[in-house]
């Protein structure tokens, strides 16, 4: 019988598992993250449709798509597959997320059509939204079955949503690399030096493609690796009424939950990224730059959440990061402003006593990253201790429920997000100001729709991240009732064995 001393020290993962794990993730969220940063621009710019538009349909598509949620997340919590629960799922969501990835960023020739073009955005989206759904919730919900050990989770969960985290980013990456060089009919040209115009439909079709087989090869590395661990097997059809009340016994997750949903803001500046890289940085293609620094932030939190978590508990540094991302994201619009006004190109970035205020500017953006690293990881951390403690009061463990009512959250959330930052971008005169510029009318974006678009990117978050640590300040599974738990399941689980 192993009591939470002996639990704390086994290691049970192998850095074989870990690194499959968290490949499996940047694979994932690479994916995520290109219809994320891309996909608006894309129906905008190429298929004629209207952003503001577009986010609205990408959040019914989300909202309608989320009672994939809990279905999958019955379907795992019930699987016998030979694969496992939580791999069976992943296998089978590969093929469509593959397909349908490339199918969204295909230059339909009804788009003159504005009705069909919007059914067809619709239609497409949410099919895609479905397939994610299927591989989301058991690559997240499996963290929970990789070890019993709660300070190995913690420390997986660190280190792949850090590889998490920068596949998110890594379509930044992927486009300008793609737009180099770009399939024309039956040959293969080279963009010398034109990285800095406008997309073009080929470019976006095969981006998607790229990133849709480096992401499903890497995902596939997650079943064909990974060992589930910590699984009971349930043959039980669980209903999403049997999931609420899951969620209403499970108070702490509850607790992660709102909290989740009152900070959703966090997710406008991906969904925004490409136009505020057009904006602020005077091309999309520029957001690399844009990302990368923020991301470098992002990577290092989460780097250093561990240590913290140790030091304090995931509770205390979820308020102290968010409290702290509100003043972090104030002080970079302020200095935005002022950047803009003194910089209308990037020629003007370290011209005089200018190069102060760039420098300040990429600061702040790395200043605001480093909040998200945390807020990030602590709900996955906290979601997978309120399975362990549903499992302590109830005797029944519900890793597929717990993570479909998170992803479900997650994705809500993160339509919510593009959907407000996109009708920042409506309102700032982004799309008008554009065309004017592609026809010669304007030389450049008003500082005016800078604000807008930024105020979108930095501040709004930072209010919205402000408002998520109401209900933490309930949350207890932390400290010696934390590892009361884990002790008194191991107790359970070796009595069980023997």
């Amino acid at each position: 019988m192993e009591n939470v001393k002996d639990i704390s020290k086994q290691k049970y993962l192998s850095v074989k598992e870990i690194i499959a794990y968290s490949l499996g993730l940047f694979g994932f969220q690479a994916i995520v993250g290109l219809l994320n940063s891309y996909q608006a621009e894309f129906d905008g710019s190429i298929l004629g449709a209207d952003i503001a538009v577009v986010g609205i349909l990408i959040l019914v598509a989300k909202i309608i798509s989320a009672v994939a949620d809990p279905i999958v997340g019955g379907m795992v919590d019930r699987s016998k597959s030979k694969l496992g629960k939580f791999k069976g799922m992943i296998t089978y969501s590969i093929l469509p997320l593959l397909i349908f990835t490339a199918v969204i960023f295909i230059n339909v020739p009804f788009k003159e059509n504005k009705t069909l073009t919007y059914v067809w955005i619709f239609v497409t989206y949410l099919i895609w939204s479905i397939a994610m759904t299927m591989g989301d919730v058991p690559s997240q919900g499996i963290a929970a079955a990789l070890t019993p050990n709660p300070t190995e989770r913690t420390n997986v969960v660190s280190i792949s949503n850090t590889a998490k985290q920068i596949g998110f980013s890594a379509c930044v990456v992927i486009v300008p690399i793609v737009c180099l060089i770009i399939p024309q009919g039956s040959k293969v040209i080279v963009k010398k030096g034109e990285t800095d115009l406008p997309m073009i439909a080929s470019e976006y079709f095969w981006v998607a493609v790229l990133t849709a087989v480096l992401g499903c090869v890497l995902f596939a590395l997650i079943p064909l690796i990974n060992k589930e661990r910590v699984v009971t097997e349930s043959s039980e059809k669980i209903t999403t009424k049997d999931m609420i009340a899951a969620l209403k016994d499970n108070k702490p997750l509850m607790l992660v939950i709102v909290s989740y949903f009152l900070g959703f803001g966090r997710q406008m500046a991906m969904g925004i990224q490409v136009q505020a890289a057009n904006v602020l940085l005077g091309s999309q293609n520029l957001v690399a730059v844009l990302g990368i620094v923020t991301a470098i932030g992002s990577m290092i939190s989460m780097a250093i959440c561990p240590v913290l978590i140790k030091k304090l508990n995931e509770k205390k540094v979820y308020l102290i990061m968010s409290i702290y991302g509100l003043a972090a994201s104030v002080f970079s619009f302020v200095i935005g402003h002022f950047w803009f006004k003194a910089c209308t190109s990037s020629e003007d970035w370290f011209k005089g006593g200018n190069a102060v205020l760039t420098v300040l500017f990429f600061l702040s953006l790395f200043l605001i990253g480093l909040q998200f690293g945390a807020v990030t990881l602590m709900p996955m951390i906290m979601t997978a201790d309120c399975v362990d403690y549903y499992e302590y009061e109830t005797g029944k463990r519900m890793e597929g429920a717990a993570y479909s009512i998170l992803t479900l959250t997650i994705k809500v959330c993160l339509a919510l997000g593009t959907a407000l930052g996109l009708v920042f971008v409506g309102i700032s005169g982004y799309s008008d100001t554009l065309k004017a510029i592609e026809t010669g009318a304007a030389a450049g974006f008003e500082t005016k729709t800078k604000d807008i678009i930024f105020f979108a990117y930095t501040v709004m978050p930072g209010i919205l991240a402000l408002l998520s640590v109401i209900p933490m300040f309930k949350y207890d599974i932390v400290g010696e009732k934390k590892a009361e738990i884990s002790a008194a399941l191991a107790e359970r689980r070796g009595t069980a064995e023997e």
